[in-house]
C-alpha cells in the first residue's frame, strides 16, 4: 500500500521557510477506529525536497512520531522563490506519494524595515497634520468664536 501525500503548508520567515506537515491518513481500521500512521508504524521518515531556480535539493532524511509537526529550513537567500515537496515513508513501507509542490518567497530584512519605515512615516505625518490643525485653530482660522461683522459678510 502506498502512503498517500502528506498535507504541507509553508510560510516565509527571515531567510527561512516554516514548513508544517500533516501526515497522510491511513485506511486501516481496528475495532471500527481509523488508525493513524503513527499508530501503525510508531515512527516515520520524511524527506523534504527544496526546489529553487538552480534545481532540486533533497534535504537529509528526518524522523517523526507526531501526526502534525513543524520544521524550519534556514540559511536561504532573501527575496527568492522556494518550492517544497514532502515524501513520507516508513521503515516497513517505502512506497509513497509526494505532496504537491508549495511555493513561497523567503522574507528579507529590507521588507521588514520597509514596513517599519512606512508605519513611522504615517505616525510622523499624522502628528504634523494634528500640529498644523492646532496652529490654525489657535490662530482662529478654524471654528471661529466671534462671527464676522455684517459689513464684512
Amino acid at each position: 500500500a502506498f502512503l498517500g501525500p502528506p498535507e504541507v503548508n509553508i510560510s516565509s520567515c527571515l531567510n527561512c521557510l516554516n514548513v508544517t506537515i500533516k501526515l497522510p491518513t491511513s485506511h486501516l481500521r481496528e475495532n471500527g477506529k481509523l488508525l493513524s500512521l503513527t499508530d501503525i508504524y510508531k515512527e516515520l521518515n520524511y524527506d523534504i525536497t527544496l526546489k529553487t531556480l538552480d534545481g532540486e535539493h533533497k534535504r537529509p532524511r528526518e524522523r517523526t512520531a507526531e501526526e502534525i509537526f513543524n520544521t524550519v529550513i534556514e540559511e536561504l537567500y532573501p527575496n527568492r522563490n522556494y518550492c517544497v515537496s514532502v515524501t513520507v515513508t516508513a521503515s516497513l513501507n517505502e512506497h509513497s506519494t509526494s505532496s504537491p509542490w508549495k511555493c513561497v518567497t523567503a522574507d528579507s530584512v529590507a521588507q521588514q524595515d520597509y514596513h517599519l519605515v512606512a508605519i513611522a512615516g504615517a505616525v510622523c505625518f499624522s502628528l504634523m497634520l494634528a500640529g498644523a490643525l492646532k496652529c490654525l485653530h489657535a490662530a482662529g482660522y478654524i471654528h471661529q468664536k466671534n462671527p464676522l461683522p455684517h459689513t464684512l459678510v
